[in-house]
């Protein structure tokens, strides 16, 4: 006779209780805390950061080149996230050193916490960014002009950045263009004079176009050109 074993299902209860101390209040404070900071890290990495600059003229790059999805979307996004970590590296290590490691030394608080963390990238920021694109969104939030980089405010710097990286990634995006364009241009005047109607040009330029960005190394200079524009 097969006898039968009850199974212990384990059970999950979420719920709020009052506090025995205040350390388990403050461990609790620093759980919620990191995960907020989980759920929004895509959202910093795009503002804060280099990646936006860089996924831009990427993106401009596989459009002059005259290639629909290629590098695919996970290449591009992939390449652009390991350059924003290298772009970034001394950013993230001071804000490490002097914010982060010092709180789990339990040397410093919350608040001291960010203003030390966010210090070295309200610097990155500052030196990426255009006086005219500030001073616009200073106006916007009518606060006064600030007398020195240190009293500019977050919320008025974040969205003066990005919009200073799109122009950027928009101008090296139409360097990138001309010589493309120029290719397409000729290739486009050769067979309209032999009366080749019925050949489309795209067949021939975009070989061209791919021959000639190999042969300049073209990822080499762009990458090259890509890091030293930031400041």
């Amino acid at each position: 006779m097969v006898q039968l074993v009850a199974i212990a299902i384990p059970t999950l209860k979420i719920g709020i209780e009052q506090a025995s101390n205040p350390q388990q209040l403050s461990v609790f404070l620093q759980i919620l805390f990191l995960l907020t900071v989980l759920s929004i890290a895509p959202a910093l990495l795009l503002m804060l950061t280099s990646f936006t600059r860089l996924i831009v003229v990427f993106s401009i790059l596989r459009h002059a080149l005259g290639l629909q999805a290629t590098p695919p979307n996970q290449v591009l996004i992939s390449l652009a996230l390991f350059l924003t970590f290298f772009i970034m590296a001394p950013v993230f290590m001071k804000a490490y050193d002097e914010g982060i490691k010092p709180y789990m030394e339990k040397k410093i608080d919350e608040k001291t916490l960010f203003e030390k963390v966010s210090a070295p990238f309200k610097a990155f920021m500052l030196k990426n960014t255009r006086e005219k694109d500030l001073a616009l969104f200073v106006k916007l939030r009518g606060e006064p002009r600030p007398a020195t980089p240190e009293d500019v405010s977050l919320l008025t710097l974040i969205p003066a950045f990005m919009i200073s990286e799109l122009k950027t990634a928009f101008q090296i995006g139409f360097l990138l263009y001309i010589p493309f364009l120029v290719i397409d241009l000729v290739v486009s005047t050769v067979l309209i004079s032999m009366g080749i109607l019925m050949l489309p040009p795209m067949m021939l330029s975009l070989p061209l176009k791919l021959l000639l960005f190999v042969l300049v190394d073209g990822w080499n200079l762009l990458i090259f050109s890509l890091v030293k524009s930031f400041h």
